[in-house]
């Protein structure tokens, strides 16, 4: 695993947190900044997956 991975998986978390504290107090700005983070953390995981698998296949 690298660091984008753990960052994005990070991220992701910490935007479904938001998203559902946004929902809770009845904020939309909070749950779209929940989602946008979201968003963020799988984009960033997955750039570290792609990273992982040519990372792997150059070791073959």
């Amino acid at each position: 695993m690298n660091k984008d991975q753990v960052k994005g998986a990070l991220k992701d978390a910490a935007g479904k947190v938001q998203q559902t504290t946004g929902k809770v107090i009845g904020s939309n700005e909070q749950q779209l900044r929940g989602i946008k983070k979201q968003v963020d953390g799988q984009v960033q995981k997955a750039v570290g997956d792609i990273k992982e698998v040519v990372k792997n296949a150059s070791k073959k």
